[in-house]
């Protein structure tokens, strides 16, 4: 299910849309702040140009939306059905988990939205196994 090729593959960690051989972002690590969407422009193993178009990623905000209410219902249930408390501490809880995740939520609405545009290629990681043989 995680294997390359896969878009929940690309989406998890972030791998080009289309060779799924590269960090689409220069840090792996969304917590650092100043780097959370910092991009490289092209794939170093392909050549796919990240950004189609200039604003390219607005159409994430829509996305990050979506996931945002995901991340808020599944910290409702946790706290208030499994934990049992008042919708007082599950607000409290709901917006820790949206503060807490932001960096994750705007990585993973990046993420989704270029799938929505790109395709895995096997045939861009056939070409780079031949040059390396």
């Amino acid at each position: 299910m995680l294997k390359k090729g896969s878009k929940i593959y690309s989406i998890l960690f972030g791998a080009c849309p289309k060779c799924h051989n590269e960090s689409m972002y220069v840090s792996k690590n969304p917590f650092l702040f100043s780097d959370t969407l910092l991009m490289h422009e092209r794939c170093s193993h392909c050549g796919t140009k990240y950004k189609i178009e200039p604003s390219f990623f607005y159409g994430s905000m829509y996305v990050s939306y979506a996931v945002g209410i995901a991340f808020a219902v599944a910290a409702f249930v946790v706290s208030n059905l499994f934990f049992g408390s008042s919708l007082k501490v599950a607000f409290v809880a709901i917006v820790a988990t949206l503060v807490g995740f932001m960096p994750v939520i705007m990585r993973l609405s990046r993420n989704i939205w270029i799938n929505f545009f790109m395709n895995y290629d096997p045939k861009l990681n056939q070409n780079s196994k031949l040059k390396n043989d």
